[in-house]
């Protein structure tokens, strides 16, 4: 492979380990030439919590741990010429570009360039009765009883290329396809033309490989004394090398845990894939039908061989709509004829509650009689003994009936079998979702220069 260009991923969902990033800059400056660091850190689940944290404050719903994620190594990239591509801005991208403009700031880069892309809110008044007329006559119905919290499209990997191309050293994204945070910098550096099709399908394999970060190199793989992973505490973040022909290799930092071998990029490859030939994505329809993956060994695996055919039509969005509340609690009962008093337990909550849908697990066995320092049981039980957990959720548009879980568990401590203990509970609010497909026509995409 010749004419590189790398790109590495630190982080393969928001929550992910923040100390990953370290070895991967290390590397990218110890290989020199061109590069870029991505942070895929954005879901569907994600998307949804950081609209209900913005709902609740307006200057949040970016990544909450995107100072733990930049902070290490943001002057070391800035420095060493490596742009910085991440959807970490989520629901609030111009909260997370005011951040990492601060954390510049504190670094001595007062005047970094940092891009937003925009135009995945699709939640507009405005846009309101396209949106609905584009549901299913199924969720339109769920929508008209309940309220629109957030739509948001997923966009392609073009205005991350624009604005790499525009001097941008940070790019922040709310909802972009995964893929689409590893073809933009590809893009950007192969100036390739938006109709290479084989081209960007290779590149959208690559981000696929990349989006979930150690699950290439080990992590989500290992299962003991079948597929063994070394070192997994300590586990290397992947690094995909991608030349302008199209051809990948995949590898990790020296000197860290995990493994790359062609297992562990078939899984990946294979992961969320649910047609080989006709892996949709807003740039283009990769596919794999004729890859072939081949074991360089020392921790190096290439990919070659993907296709490409011309992009669909449609974009898909995700619609967020109101939920209700869920409520959550558990109690514990232990000892002698255990399973027996958390089953009379449950029976007093479904009378109690019996007009509520509830969702009741007996979950065992060593939530008490492990020691503190979780190595699990200290004896094993017999003769009756046992250490059961009742948990009790349940779903409700009303925040206080759902609440009545909570309440009704407690209520345990006096009020129901001996022994009850450890009451744990909660109450959360939570979204629904619904999907549809918008022409790519009414989607207006862009970028912008953040102006703090």
């Amino acid at each position: 492979m010749t004419d590189i260009y790398r790109v590495a991923c630190a982080a393969g969902f928001s929550g992910d380990r923040t100390d990953v990033a370290r070895p991967l800059v290390d590397e990218l400056l110890r290989q020199g030439g061109p590069s870029c660091l991505i942070f895929e850190s954005l879901a569907e689940r994600t998307l949804a919590l950081a609209q209900l944290e913005r709902h609740q404050n307006a200057q949040m719903g970016y990544e909450p741990l995107l100072s733990e994620m930049l902070e290490p190594v943001l002057a070391d990239c800035i420095n060493g010429g490596i742009p910085i591509v991440g959807n970490f801005g989520a629901a609030n991208p111009e909260g997370a570009a005011k951040l990492i403009a601060s954390i510049a700031k504190q670094k001595g880069l007062p005047n970094i360039r940092i891009a937003i892309v925009k135009g995945d809110d699709v939640s507009a008044a405005a846009f309101r009765s396209k949106l609905e007329a584009l549901l299913s006559p199924e969720d339109q119905a769920i929508l008209a009883k309940s309220t629109l919290v957030s739509a948001n499209v997923y966009l392609g990997a073009q205005e991350i290329a624009n604005a790499l191309i525009a001097g941008a050293q940070v790019v922040v994204t709310g909802r972009v396809a995964d893929p689409a945070l590893t073809v933009g910098p590809l893009m950007a550096h192969f100036k390739k033309d938006w109709s290479d099709w084989d081209f960007l399908g290779a590149a959208t394999m690559a981000g696929h490989l990349l989006e979930c970060g150690a699950q290439v190199t080990g992590g989500y793989f290992a299962d003991p004394g079948i597929k063994d992973v070394p070192g997994l505490a300590q586990v290397g973040f992947p690094i995909v090398e991608f030349d302008a022909q199209g051809n990948i290799c995949v590898t990790k930092p020296p000197s860290t845990g995990g493994l790359v071998n062609r297992m562990t990029v078939t899984e990946q490859l294979l992961y969320e894939l649910h047609d080989p030939a006709k892996y949709l994505t807003p740039d283009v329809i990769a596919d794999i039908t004729k890859a072939h993956i081949t074991d360089l060994g020392g921790d190096r695996v290439s990919l070659t061989g993907v296709l490409g055919h011309p992009k669909p039509d449609t974009l898909k969005a995700n619609v967020c709509i109101d939920g209700g509340w869920l409520a959550e609690a558990e109690i514990s009962y232990a000892g002698f004829n255990a399973y027996a008093r958390a089953q009379l337990a449950a029976n007093i909550i479904r009378e109690r509650l019996s007009d509520l849908d509830l969702r009741i697990d007996f979950i065992g066995a060593s939530s008490i009689f492990s020691g503190d320092t979780g190595e699990g049981p200290q004896f094993k039980s017999k003769e009756g003994f046992e250490d059961i957990r009742l948990r009790v959720a349940a779903a409700h548009g009303d925040r206080n009936q759902a609440l009545r879980v909570c309440r009704e568990i407690t209520a345990l401590y006096t009020c129901g079998p001996a022994g009850g203990g450890g009451v744990r509970t909660s109450l959360k609010p939570r979204l629904n979702t619904l999907a549809c497909f918008i022409p790519r026509e009414l989607v207006k995409a862009s970028y912008e220069f953040f102006e703090g």
